[in-house]
């Protein structure tokens, strides 16, 4: 039997563990819900708004697939099925990258955008009604001060082992 010795414990302090805990288990089931939400509303999995999101927001709607795969915090290769689906679909395509033979960008298409504009309301009424009414506007801030500097030493860490 496997027992977690008290120093182990202690290492992290008892509020810090308590806020982690409850970080995950809010993700957790906050996702779940804006995911189910959006199935059966608009019939598009989370993961697939997500990559339709930030392609909205880049230069000219497209990433190259490692930057794509960074944002959506995926693998390469997870990445690569996700695309492949929704270029199937029509919501994205691929083009090479002019510069980098070996690079390929993912684009999205004029579909994909009226996918993106179809589904938003109801991605966007389940964050108000999951996630954001139930913060002040001061909870708020401080929630994204502290996640912007947490996320910002994860990638700064991960971005050291590669």
């Amino acid at each position: 039997m496997f027992t977690l010795r008290e120093s182990t414990i202690t290492s992290v302090p008892p509020a810090q563990l308590a806020a982690w805990r409850a970080f995950l288990e809010a993700h957790a089931h906050t996702t779940e819900i804006l995911s189910r939400e959006l199935k059966a509303e608009e019939d598009l999995p989370l993961s697939w708004y997500d990559v339709l999101v930030h392609l909205n927001e880049a230069d000219d709607h497209q990433l190259r697939m490692q930057e794509l795969a960074d944002r959506i915090l995926l693998s390469k290769s997870g990445l690569t099925r996700l695309i492949d689906r929704m270029e199937r679909e029509g919501l994205v395509l691929r083009s090479a990258c002019p510069s980098d033979r070996r690079g390929t960008y993912a684009e999205l298409t004029p579909h994909g955008l009226e996918t993106l504009r179809r589904s938003a309301p109801t991605h966007l009424r389940g964050v108000r009604d999951h996630f954001a009414s139930l913060l002040t506007e001061e909870e708020a801030e401080v929630l994204e001060s502290a996640l912007d500097r947490i996320a910002a030493a994860a990638r700064e860490a991960a971005q050291g082992s590669r």
